[in-house]
C-alpha cells in the first residue's frame, strides 16, 4: 500500500485494561480507516505514573500520513477512547485506551485542549521509546533534536518490551 498524501504524525496509545493488547491493536484498526498507518512499535509494559494503585499499561507508537487537520484526528481519537469504555475520571488514573497526538510533521499548536509536540514527550520514556524504534531521526519541534536524542536523555528503567501476541 502506498502512502496516503498528508503530513506524518506520531500517535502513542496505552491502556492499563486486562485486555490491553487487544484494545490497542483494535484501536490501530480503527484508525488505519482515516489515516495511513505506516509502522507501529513493539508493545511496551511500563508502570504508571500516577500515585493511584492501577495494573501496569501496555503502550506503543504509530507513524501514520493523514490529510486530516489536528482537530480532526483528535475528534477522531476521543471517540475511539470512548468507544473502548474510557469515562471522565481522576487525572492519571486507569484508562482502556489513551491516544495521544504527539508529534506533527515539524507543526507546533498550544491550544488548552492539544499542544503539539506532546509537552511531557520530552521525559516520558513510555512515549520515547516505542517512538524511537519506529522513528529514531524524527525530528522534535522547536530545537530539531531526533528522538533517538531525547531517548538516551531519559531513564528507562522498567520499560519492558514485548510481542504483539494477537496479530
Amino acid at each position: 500500500m502506498s502512502p496516503s498524501p498528508g503530513e506524518l504524525v506520531a500517535l502513542c496509545l496505552g491502556s492499563n485494561s486486562p485486555d490491553s493488547e487487544l484494545r490497542l491493536l483494535t484501536a490501530l484498526d480503527n484508525l488505519s480507516a482515516v489515516v495511513s498507518v505506516e509502522r507501529i512499535a513493539s508493545p511496551y509494559r511500563t508502570a504508571p505514573l500516577s500515585p493511584i494503585p492501577q495494573p501496569d499499561f501496555l503502550n506503543t507508537a504509530a507513524l501514520v500520513r493523514t490529510a486530516l487537520e489536528p482537530d480532526e484526528l483528535l475528534a477522531t481519537t476521543k471517540a475511539l477512547e470512548r468507544a473502548a469504555g474510557r469515562i471522565t475520571g481522576p487525572r492519571f488514573g486507569p484508562r482502556p485506551l489513551d491516544i495521544d497526538l504527539v508529534l506533527w510533521g515539524e507543526r507546533t499548536i498550544d491550544r488548552p485542549e492539544l499542544n503539539l509536540p506532546h509537552p511531557r514527550l520530552r521525559e516520558r520514556a513510555f512515549f520515547l521509546v516505542p517512538l524511537a524504534e519506529i522513528a529514531p531521526s524524527f525530528s522534535v519541534p522547536p530545537d530539531g533534536r531526533t528522538l533517538a536524542e531525547l531517548l538516551a536523555g531519559v531513564d528507562t528503567r522498567g520499560v519492558e518490551r514485548r510481542r504483539w501476541r494477537e496479530r
